[in-house]
């Protein structure tokens, strides 16, 4: 059993206030948009989740006892539903956030990471001098699908010189097999689909 503040962890089940929240009570609070942004995509929409407090709070509590297993010095979130996760998990376990951006919105010097889509490619950046050598990292976000989001995130770390020693996430889409890519990275999602 594990404790962050007044929360309490045994195996997956988190208790706050006294009264326990699953991982399936979390997957509730998760409204599914079939056709959405486009004909065949199953789309998981989180905000139903976020507006709740008590549930939103058990989700990052769950998340951070994950995380802390590592002892990351600093939370990674990419942009942009990764912020909602990795800055309160960060807070959470008392370090750091650090955001990793879309090209031209950081203000100082970059770094950056171009990865592939399924149509075209995509471009990451992070500042400069947000990492340093050795640092232990932990990758937040909010989904996992194919992976080529978080690969370029764990990319652009090392390129800092940074170390990244765990990737969790609120949700996998375990079919589009994101975390093949990610095999060579600790790898946790707390809601499967």
């Amino acid at each position: 059993m594990g404790r962050i503040g007044e929360i309490y962890f045994i195996h997956s089940q988190c208790w706050v206030n006294g009264k326990g929240v699953s991982i399936l009570d979390l997957k509730e609070h998760i409204r599914v948009i079939e056709d959405f942004p486009k004909p065949g995509i199953s789309f998981k929409d989180i905000t139903t989740l976020l507006k709740d407090g008590e549930v939103f709070k058990s989700a990052i509590n769950l998340l951070a006892e994950e995380v802390k297993k590592f002892e990351p010095d600093i939370i990674v979130g990419p942009e942009a539903r990764g912020y909602l996760l990795g800055a309160p998990v960060a807070y959470a376990l008392g370090i750091g956030f650090v955001p990793v951006r879309k090209p031209g919105k950081l203000p100082g010097e970059t770094i950056s990471e171009t990865y592939e889509l399924e149509y075209g490619t995509d471009t990451l950046e992070v500042h400069k001098d947000a990492l340093h050598p050795g640092q232990r990292v932990a990758i937040v976000d909010d989904l996992l699908a194919t992976g080529g989001t978080t690969y370029a995130t764990a990319r652009l770390v090392e390129k800092t010189g940074a170390k990244v020693v765990n990737f969790s996430c609120l949700i996998e889409l375990s079919e589009l097999g994101g975390r093949k890519k990610l095999k060579d990275y600790n790898t946790f999602s707390l809601i499967q689909y």
